[in-house]
């Protein structure tokens, strides 16, 4: 009896049990035993095997399911996550495709209509040329009669502003999904699922034109209000006012707006607008927001601050934004611009008649802004050292408006040129009332520094090279027309205004992408360290001090610390932290570190007409959201090519130094088959640097300033022929027009050397063939090459002669022989100069020589001798060998 009760009750356990675990099959959790494992899963999706004997443990509701079990609901739970996660994504990649698949159809239709109208013009066209000329005549004079003429408009009072209104939305339409205007597919820019939109550039039409259109996750008037506030999302508005609004009557407003926009070189005068802005909604329920100038109406609200500006024409232009059924938006943008490309010097005017231009700049990014703001709504944008997007954008926005303030100077900003005759290569400018804050917080502002000095500075690296009769060394510049301009040297000063004068450095066959890359990645090529830490400093109350009184070594290591990026990382928000130690033995093993915060753009070479940046300011480790920034960096922006721009490979990679005889890698050989690789591409790059400075010191940061943005462009220009696919042919190609080749004036300068001195400049194994070049380029001695002149000028020098003089291989021959030596140099140059031309050589005592840069340079001994052309025994120059020279 004992024993049946016993089993009777092991029975009625175990099955209490069965109902729970099932064989170990299956399991059929109650609501609170489901709640206890959602509140694990939300802290530690996958728990290890001692947390989940631990959840047994410590919920009793649990005790009775096994920790196997356990795992197996966890799992089950991350696979439902994952499943969950996918068919969210995949019903957006669906309702894209779905959006995407609309634009495209209509993009068809209008394609389509295109294409009808075409066939109809053209059928028209035939009958044209088959009437008399009598009923050209009047067809052509119908045409003219139906033409609408906006400025015929009275844009003075309510009635003619509404009617333009109309006008202009008519027009815009027509451009956004009509067939206005001739549209072609950006390059590079193709339409799909992962794509921003469907871009797409004009084709033969007055002005520049770009068209978008894409799919957004906001609604409609969230679109509008972005899209209307164009200083947040367009770098180069400088300001918009709304002097003008009131109701249209159906439902709409009508603004008029003066806009002022930023030059984006310091060779170009920047734009100003006076436009009518009409927001209205359609009977569809979209919302469109159309924009064109106004003509016939005066200067805008301010004649005097439009005086800085050329005034430019909007064409109609504006935003379509179509509400969506399952949410979000389809907008279409159009930009129809006349620039005014006439007020530009002929070189840069490929930038003012190119809608690729445009479309990146406006198109391209007011979309990929709206794009990014609809991430960050929806928290898919991850932050950065805990700042919030919006005061990543904040800091972008600064950083890239206070290097167009410094770039563009305007009077009204408090701008002044300080003694600018057209004969300096580096502008100095001074704001005196400049406001360092980047809020109105006024604990944050700088009042007590006298202000901010800015350098900036351009050069021209000549397209080709050519001589006159007379022998002289002149730059070549193809013209749009034809013509040929003569520009002396490297240095070309072009005068635009009465009181400024600017010069511009073009560069040829190199990527604005690639220089961006290797200036960002490589900055102890080009930087100096100290004036980091200057300028660092001098944003610091009570640290100001004159840049060298502090010496500080630069490690060489840059530490980038991310801090944001847009949604397709055309733009980068970092932290730099440059390392270096003080050399002040009481604080030799105090940190110097320097901290800038930097955004790079434009890093993709695929991106067409894209702009490539890299600005920077110095901040502090633990820097506010309302840091003072006092940007400086580089803008570099490709011309367009036009027909007539290519040239022959051979003349367009001439230059005038060995480099070009230098070969790193095996020779290549460039056939028929890739001439399409030696079409020249140009870019324009623009410097500016900016320095705070105390109101004493003025004068001397003037100088340093000048000195360093010199430096800088010498290392700019150097850099930029390193990475030239141009400027690296084989060996053996021709300094220039007339001159003996690399290798024969390597041969000449050695064999002259052994011939005077008796003994060998190089190693008697590197007397062989391309090795000799090679060897004498890479000599530890700075070896200078001058001409016989009145008035000697440089026509070679190696490595380290570059270095010495702290200039490039473009600019030597710029430098004349005596600029390099100092009183006492000269003086023994001149008692020594009859030996050295009567026996052939001459060995010169130690001495200090000056750099490019204003610096001295000793050395223990000079060696000169005569350099004999071998064909006729002539001399054909004078070399120069510095030996163990050094920087004072």
């Amino acid at each position: 009896m004992a024993m049946a009760v016993a089993h009777h009750r092991e029975s009625s356990s175990s099955g209490s049990i069965d109902k729970h675990l099932d064989s170990g099959k299956y399991v059929r959790y109650t609501a609170e035993q489901v709640e206890a494992l959602e509140r694990v899963y939300a802290e530690c999706p996958k728990p290890s095997s001692l947390r989940r004997q631990q959840l047994i443990r410590e919920c009793p509701i649990l005790s009775n399911i096994e920790p196997k079990q356990i795992k197996v609901w966890f799992q089950n739970r991350r696979c439902r996550e994952k499943q969950r996660k996918e068919a969210s994504r995949l019903q957006t990649v669906n309702r894209k495709l779905t959006a995407m698949n609309k634009l495209l159809m209509e993009e068809n239709d209008r394609l389509q209509k295109q294409v009808s109208q075409l066939v109809c013009e053209n059928g028209y066209m035939r009958q044209q040329l088959q009437t008399t000329s009598a009923a050209t005549t009047d067809a052509s004079c119908d045409s003219v009669v139906t033409t609408p003429q906006h400025s015929m408009r009275d844009a003075n009072n309510p009635a003619g502003l509404l009617s333009i209104a109309e006008e202009t939305l008519t027009e815009f339409l027509s451009k956004a999904t009509g067939t206005a205007v001739d549209w072609v597919q950006m390059p590079g820019m193709k339409p799909g699922p992962d794509s921003v939109g469907i871009f797409a550039i004009s084709q033969s039409c007055s002005g520049v034109a770009a068209r978008a259109c894409g799919l957004v996750s906001l609604e409609p008037t969230k679109i509008a209000e972005i899209l209307k506030d164009r200083p947040s999302w367009f770098r180069e508005c400088r300001s918009l006012e709304v002097f003008t609004m009131f109701p249209a009557g159906n439902g709409g407003t009508i603004e008029l707006v003066y806009t002022q926009t930023y030059a984006p070189t310091t060779l170009a005068p920047a734009r100003d607008f006076w436009t009518l802005r009409y927001t209205t909604s359609l009977e569809n329920g979209s919302l469109v927001v159309c924009e064109r100038s106004l003509s016939g109406s005066g200067s805008g609200p301010n004649a005097a601050a439009a005086a800085q500006f050329v005034r430019a024409e909007m064409l109609p232009s504006g935003y379509l934004i179509r509400p969506c059924e399952g949410g979000g938006s389809i907008i279409h943008i159009v930009d129809h611009l006349n620039l005014e490309a006439w007020s530009v010097p002929e070189v840069l005017r490929p930038l003012y008649e190119s809608s690729k231009v445009v479309a990146q700049k406006m198109t391209i990014a007011a979309l990929r802004y709206i794009r990014q703001i609809a991430q960050e709504t929806s928290g898919e944008v991850v932050y950065g050292l805990g700042r919030q997007p919006a005061v990543l954008r904040t800091f972008s926005q600064r950083l890239s408006r206070g290097f167009n303030d410094a770039v563009n100077g305007f009077n009204d900003d408090g701008w002044t040129v300080l003694n600018c005759d057209g004969a300096e290569d580096v502008i100095i400018a001074v704001n005196s009332t400049k406001n360092l804050s980047g809020t109105s917080n006024p604990a944050s502002s700088l009042t007590f520094l006298g202000g901010i000095l800015c350098a900036k500075a351009s050069m021209l690296l000549q397209f080709d090279i050519e001589y006159d009769h007379r022998g002289e060394r002149h730059s070549l510049i193809k013209c749009e027309h034809g013509d040929l301009k003569w520009m002396k040297s490297s240095l070309i000063y072009i005068e635009l205004f009465s009181d400024k004068s600017f010069i511009l450095l073009c560069f040829q066959n190199v990527p604005p992408a690639v220089l961006v890359r290797f200036l960002r990645e490589h900055r102890s090529e080009w930087a100096d360290f100290n004036v980091d830490a200057y300028a660092a400093a001098s944003l610091k109350a009570g640290s100001y001090a004159y840049p060298g009184m502090r010496p500080t070594r630069f490690t060489g290591s840059q530490i980038i610390m991310p801090l944001g990026h847009t949604i397709e990382h055309e733009e980068m928000l970092e932290v730099i932290r440059l390392e270096g130690h003080s050399l002040a033995q009481e604080d030799a093993f105090a940190s110097r570190d320097i901290h800038l915060l930097q955004i790079c753009s434009g890093i993709d070479e695929n991106a067409v007409g894209a702009c490539s940046e890299l600005i920077f300011a110095p901040i502090d480790e633990m820097f506010p959201d309302d840091a003072p920034l006092v940007p400086s960096g580089f803008r570099i922006i490709p011309l367009d090519s036009k027909p007539g721009d290519k040239k022959d490979a051979t003349t367009s990679n001439r230059t005038l130094d060995l480099t070009s005889g230098l070969e790193v890698g095996p020779p290549t050989t460039q056939g028929a088959g890739d001439a399409s690789s030696s079409q020249n591409t140009r870019s324009v790059l623009t410097i500016a640097f900016q320095f705070p400075f105390d109101s004493n010191l003025q004068d001397n940061v003037a100088v340093m300033a000048r000195q360093y943005v010199r430096s800088v462009i010498s290392s700019v220009q150097r850099v930029a022929m390193a990475i030239s696919p141009g400027m690296n042919p084989n060996v053996g190609s021709k300094l220039s027009p007339g001159s003996p080749e690399a290798l024969t004036l390597a041969h000449w300068i050695c064999q002259s050397y052994s011939y005077y001195l008796g003994s060998d400049l190089l190693r008697s194994d590197s007397l062989v063939g391309d090795s000799m070049l090679k060897s004498l380029w890479h000599h530890q001695d700075a070896i200078l090459c001058c001409s016989l002149k009145s008035l000697p000028v440089f026509i070679f020098a190696n490595q380290a002669g570059l270095d010495m003089l702290e200039t490039t291989l473009v600019a030597l021959q710029d430098i004349t022989l005596d600029k390099i030596f100092d009183e006492s140099g000269r003086k023994a140059l001149c008692a020594d100069f009859a030996k050295l031309m009567q026996q052939g050589y001459a060995y010169l005592p130690a001495g200090i020589c000056m750099s490019t840069m204003g610096r001295h340079v000793s050395y223990e001994q000079a060696i000169a001798w005569k350099v004999l052309a071998a064909e006729d025994n002539t001399v054909h120059c004078l070399a120069f060998s510095f030996i163990n020279w050094s920087f004072v």
